[in-house]
């Protein structure tokens, strides 16, 4: 499954009991839709808490209002509060991140973009596509 979203908050490396480590955020979705017989445009938001296993040192690039576009899968937490109520988190157990904007850039920042400028002239290639 494929999610986009911007971090609500910095993202933290979390120990574990068994000593791995594991890198937790959060992310909202923004979606807008139309009610039938209306022309009133309504926006919702969804909040996913994520982990990332693979390796800490993204932990690093994830802050607070990074755009991201992340692949895994997805599940949901279901409990009942000291109350008695019923509460539910949906969750996204990360495989792969593509940060598509840093926060501190004004521009958007593709993923595949960040080896250094060539100063050489780019050469067209032989292949007809």
């Amino acid at each position: 499954m494929e999610i986009t979203g911007r971090l609500t908050r910095d993202a933290v490396v979390v120990k574990t009991a068994k000593d791995r480590q594991v890198v937790n955020f959060c992310i909202a979705v923004n979606d807008t839709y139309k009610p039938k017989d209306s022309n009133e445009v309504k926006k919702i938001v969804t909040f996913i808490d994520c982990s990332y296993w693979l390796s800490t040192g993204i932990a690093q690039w994830l802050k607070k209002g990074t755009m991201v576009e992340l692949f895994g899968r997805i599940g949901v937490n279901a409990y009942l509060s000291s109350e008695g109520k019923a509460i539910g988190n949906l969750t996204f157990h990360t495989t792969n991140i593509k940060i598509l904007i840093f926060t501190s850039d004004t521009q958007a920042v593709q993923s595949g973009n960040f080896s250094p400028k060539k100063d050489k002239k780019e050469e067209p290639d032989d292949l007809p596509f």
